[in-house]
């Protein structure tokens, strides 16, 4: 079992410190595309059936320049907040409308489960159009050349 599914159990009844350090494929990504793990500084407070978890989730992504076609990895990093409640049978339908509006998650009373969410928090956080650095001069229009390693000889 994943760290990034928390056992409420092993929690107090007030504020935890919980670090999560996992290959990607726990949270449902390819280790080839994310190759430095995931990692998480979580502040989990628990008060009765409700849970709110706040906190900073790390890696580094594998992308490909969209000017020069190479691979580089790429630092990632966002905040993740999340409030869950324990669910109920009563309550189903409210509860499946709160999750689908990202609003709030819910638990069995045992374990929440953060994998959706941090999965989702760092595909977010990767760039439209990646750029291995802000100058990069891409490719020669004429004979695509990588201009990062010097004119390529074509005429301007």
């Amino acid at each position: 079992m994943t760290d990034f599914i928390i056992d409420l159990a092993t929690l107090k009844p007030t504020l935890n410190r919980v670090e999560v350090e996992e290959p990607a494929h726990e949270v449902g990504l390819v280790d080839a595309d994310w190759p430095g793990g995931i990692r998480a500084d979580l502040r989990v407070e628990k008060s009765g059936d409700r849970v709110s978890v706040r906190g900073s989730v790390t890696s580094s992504a594998r992308l490909e320049c969209v000017r020069c076609l190479r691979a580089f990895d790429l630092e990632v990093s966002g905040d993740l907040t999340v409030f869950a409640e324990r669910s109920t049978a009563a309550k189903r339908a409210e509860q499946e409308a709160l999750e689908r509006d990202n609003y709030m998650s819910f638990h069995d009373g045992r374990r929440l489960d953060l994998c959706d969410a941090v999965r989702e928090l760092l595909l977010l956080e990767l760039p439209i159009s990646p750029h291995c650095r802000e100058d990069c001069p891409g490719l020669c229009r004429k004979c695509g050349a990588d201009l990062n390693d010097g004119p390529c000889g074509c005429a301007v």
